[in-house]
């Protein structure tokens, strides 16, 4: 169930995905003005201050029909602008908060408090229970073959375990490129696709020139799936992997994560899903829309014209 304030102006079942040094101003906006949520991580932004100041940008530039926006909060011991990011977020009223790496009761309530929705990121069961018990509105599967920090479930089993007892949102992640892949989320029983790698090469995302094209080359094969970089399982392109100076094959855990030291790390290490052999060009990210509504649209009617359909 998607949240009523999250519905509205809302023209494809999508969420573009906080992407971290990768979504900010720019992508929101025009993913918005488009017609799917937009979000960002707080932590794009090297301040406080300056992070208010990007909400202050987007909510001037959205057009009145704009689908919501959201930012993602990393709820975790080593990020000391938490509480001064989310004291941010309650006066700023932002529509819908993302958190990642901890589900806190009372942050909950704080945005809830102001009308906005929560949803937390999950890679099994045992996560998603909790966020359930701190009361947030959705829960994100992240699933086998997504960007960032990823989990190993396959999206059939996770979401189906999930919608056993949560009966809030559910959103999917894992390797979702195309608007069809986002209608066979909302078949599964997700109501909501999230979308991160699609967007990386968008011409408003803030990653290098160098980084998309490494993207638009780059297949499934690619993918490093490790916890030796950050301290916590993430998917990584190879090759940036191999430029670094590293040995893919031979990489080993010497640290855990702090977000201290995570800005470095993921500048130069490069994340993309398995789904980046999907994405083959640059092009701006309300012309990336586009073409999943159209494809989304016809998906669905590939499906109701689909003689079983009709059988029961």
């Amino acid at each position: 169930m998607i949240p009523e304030s999250l519905m509205r102006n809302l023209r494809l079942p999508a969420v573009a995905a906080p992407m971290f040094l990768t979504s900010g101003p720019d992508l929101v906006v025009e993913c918005c003005n488009a017609g799917i949520i937009g979000t960002f991580p707080a932590l794009n932004h090297r301040t406080t201050e300056g992070f208010a100041g990007w909400l202050d940008e987007i909510a001037a530039r959205l057009r009145p029909d704009a689908a919501a926006y959201g930012v993602n909060l990393i709820v975790h011991r080593t990020n000391p602008r938490l509480d001064a990011d989310l004291r941010v977020v309650v006066a700023k009223k932002v529509p819908l908060v993302i958190t990642s790496l901890g589900a806190v009761p009372e942050l909950v309530a704080e945005v809830q408090g102001y009308g906005g929705k929560v949803f937390h990121d999950v890679i099994n069961l045992r996560h998603a229970r909790k966020a359930a018990e701190a009361g947030v509105d959705g829960l994100i599967a992240v699933c086998a073959g997504a960007g960032g920090h990823a989990g190993t479930m396959s999206p059939f089993a996770l979401v189906s375990e999930i919608r056993a007892f949560f009966d809030g949102c559910i959103l999917l992640a894992g390797a979702i490129n195309t608007g069809a892949q986002i209608a066979a989320a909302r078949a599964m029983g997700a109501d909501l696709a999230y979308m991160g790698t699609r967007f990386m090469v968008a011409d408003e995302a803030m990653i290098t020139e160098a980084q998309k094209q490494m993207m638009i080359e780059a297949t499934a094969a690619d993918i490093v799936y490790t916890d030796a970089i950050s301290g916590v399982h993430a998917n990584f392109l190879r090759p940036s992997l191999v430029a670094a100076g590293l040995d893919p094959d031979t990489l080993t855990r010497t640290h855990g994560l702090d977000m201290g030291s995570e800005a470095k790390i993921w500048r130069d290490m490069w994340s993309a899903g398995q789904g980046v052999g999907g994405v083959t060009r640059r092009e701006p990210a309300a012309a990336i829309v586009a073409g999943l509504a159209a494809d989304y649209c016809a998906a669905c009617a590939r499906m109701a014209a689909d003689p079983f359909a009709a059988r029961g």
